[in-house]
């Protein structure tokens, strides 16, 4: 069943069936909704491991519209697409989340345009554990990778300081986001502290270049390194593609290649005739890791950065309407 907007084509994958293959992605994309399916078909393989079990968020794009994110699954999702419900406190409301664990789904997905998939870093049947620490090195710019490479460079300098490993795949737009499996052990506030001082060490060895600033307007056209992907965030996964121009794939890249690539490299176009039967983010994650005592203690002393900024907001609110007393 579809949204009822667009019509079948006749064609079925997988047990879906297919509407309106041949129309325009996006505007941009240089590719058509067949072209998406086609690659989710051929990507399944190694898509669906890392979104296994996951709460998934995906953007979708009408033809002729905006894109936007969907979290809770339509009113016409078929009966055999897994789900889990959960209380979203900030919406204060209860959202069905789809769990794309097979290859059905996610053409099923695919056919309902969406584009772009957004796991949790927690997993349905473990929602108290945090599978991964993750950092997102978020550029000023489109035309400063790299920038981002050497910002890159810096916190794998801090990771191995520290005695800990992770892998790296481009974010498909302007950054690079870096993994760090994480042990059934470790608690999800562990993790964020771990995370915001892992943050605060790399943007200490290139601090012309990179900020842990939460505001943009403090960040003075650094690589923001963004340590708040913790707990029931949700961050694009590997080989996704996104909504952007070319339609560029989020790509595994080898730490030792990283300063040969930009995102633009990987399309859904390029990307399957590239991999063979290769794997490389499932290849390159490191086995799950504890984290050092050290490490979390001083993040612990590091407030989280979305807190820190609406305080530091606030402050200088009152300071506008009270400038004598700043």
């Amino acid at each position: 069943m579809t949204d009822g907007k667009e019509k079948k084509s006749g064609e079925e994958r997988h047990g879906v069936p297919l509407t309106n293959l041949d129309q325009p992605l996006f505007d941009g994309a240089g590719a058509t909704k067949r072209d998406l399916v086609d690659y989710l078909d051929a990507m399944a393989d190694r898509i669906v491991p890392v979104l296994d079990d996951r709460p998934l968020s995906v953007i979708r794009v009408h033809r002729g519209q905006e894109a936007f994110m969907q979290k809770n699954l339509p009113k016409y999702t078929p009966e055999w697409v897994e789900r889990m419900k959960y209380w979203a406190e900030t919406s204060k409301r209860e959202v069905t989340y789809a769990l794309c664990n097979d290859r059905r789904t996610l053409i099923w997905f695919a056919n309902q345009r969406a584009v772009e998939y957004h796991p949790t870093l927690v997993r349905a049947d473990a929602p108290e554990h945090q599978t991964h620490l993750v950092l997102d090195l978020d550029p000023p710019s489109a035309d400063a990778f790299p920038t981002v490479v050497r910002v890159a460079h810096a916190v794998h300098a801090a990771l191995e300081e520290t005695g800990l490993s992770g892998a790296l795949k481009t974010s498909g737009s302007k950054g690079v986001h870096i993994f760090v499996p994480l042990a059934r052990s470790v608690t999800i506030e562990d993790a964020a502290a771990a995370t915001r001082a892992l943050a605060v060490r790399a943007a200490a060895i290139e601090p012309d270049l990179a900020t842990t600033a939460f505001l943009k307007e403090d960040r003075e056209g650094k690589v923001f390194v963004d340590a708040t992907r913790s707990g029931g965030a949700t961050v694009v996964c590997a080989y996704s593609p996104r909504v952007r121009p070319g339609v560029p794939v989020s790509f595994p890249v080898a730490w030792e290649d990283l300063d040969d690539v930009t995102p633009a490299d990987f399309t859904i176009g390029e990307v399957p005739g590239l991999l063979g039967d290769r794997d490389p983010w499932a290849e390159a994650m490191p086995e799950p890791q504890e984290l050092p005592d050290d490490l979390v203690a001083e993040g612990t002393e590091i407030p989280a950065g979305r807190v820190a900024a609406m305080h530091e907001g606030k402050r200088r609110v009152r300071a506008k309407r009270n400038p004598d007393e700043g």
